[in-house]
């Protein structure tokens, strides 16, 4: 039996790696007025992004409850040696908070370690990543909430955005908020940092945006794994992750996926943006 991996919807992870690495994933939701969708299980992020131009209001996004996450470890419990839980910076959502209290009610059936990555989208990912392959090799409950905790310190995620509305009126624009005026004419560029959203740049084409990604990306080498995220512009990120693959070892490409629907409807369409864990 191995240690099972637990994570939320906001980790972005394209859905043949969750299932390889035999990855649960407790979705978050997504409101359009009174509808209610599950990220991921009710709506796709294709599905988002299409329907998203022609609301007249943004949507909104809440926690998995306390029984999502009871359900999941339950569903678990016969399954493996323990659970590695791993969620999005409490600082952004309650997601960890509902995590938490999950816990108290179905300790009995094993140990669960919460791991708060203080990161988002594919920051969450990446850790995940790296403890279910641990997992997968037959490390220990506390081996693999060791090497999240390591991979937690390590990642960093970064992206241009086309604007700062949807961070503005989904309130999670934490130390950004110097970025607010302007808005009309420049493209913000945003990091995670201490688990909340900070600014990174202003840009004021497309062109030089791509351009601080790339120059982003360098600052952190050496790196041992990377990918690049989009909303809506595939080949943009294609194109982005040939100019930066050379930057991996052992011609590893990066990965390239795509915001989902909780983390889009904070960033908003034409969102481009890099996760790495550094060497």
């Amino acid at each position: 039996m191995t240690v099972k991996v637990v994570t939320d919807s906001t980790s972005d992870l394209p859905a043949d790696l969750v299932r390889n690495l035999d990855i649960a994933v407790v979705p978050l939701n997504v409101h359009f007025g009174t509808q209610v969708f599950k990220d991921g299980v009710d709506m796709s992020a294709e599905e988002f992004f299409d329907r998203l131009p022609g609301e007249a209001d943004l949507p909104t996004t809440s926690q998995p409850s306390v029984g999502d996450f009871v359900a999941a470890y339950r569903g678990l419990r016969d399954a493996g040696d323990g659970i590695v839980s791993i969620h999005i910076s409490a600082k952004m959502s309650g997601t960890c908070n509902s995590a938490t209290q999950a816990r108290s009610e179905v300790d009995p059936v094993g140990p669960i370690e919460i791991i708060d990555t203080l990161q988002a989208s594919m920051g969450v990912g990446l850790v995940a990543v790296q403890a279910a392959t641990a997992a997968r090799q037959g490390a220990t409950l506390s081996e693999v909430a060791a090497v999240a905790r390591d991979a937690s310190e390590r990642c960093r995620v970064f992206a241009g955005l086309d604007t700062l509305e949807y961070l503005v009126k989904g309130g999670r624009i934490g130390r950004a908020r110097g970025m607010m005026g302007n808005l009309l004419r420049i493209r913000p560029m945003i990091i995670v940092r201490n688990g909340e959203a900070q600014e990174l740049g202003k840009e004021r084409t497309r062109a030089r945006v791509v351009a601080r990604l790339r120059s982003t990306v360098e600052e952190f080498a050496p790196i041992d794994e990377m990918c690049v995220l989009h909303s809506t512009t595939p080949d943009e990120a294609d194109a982005l992750a040939s100019r930066v693959s050379g930057l991996l070892p052992g011609g590893k490409a990066p990965l390239v996926t795509r915001f989902g629907p909780v983390i889009g409807t904070h960033v908003g369409p034409g969102a481009l943006g890099i996760g790495l864990l550094r060497a």
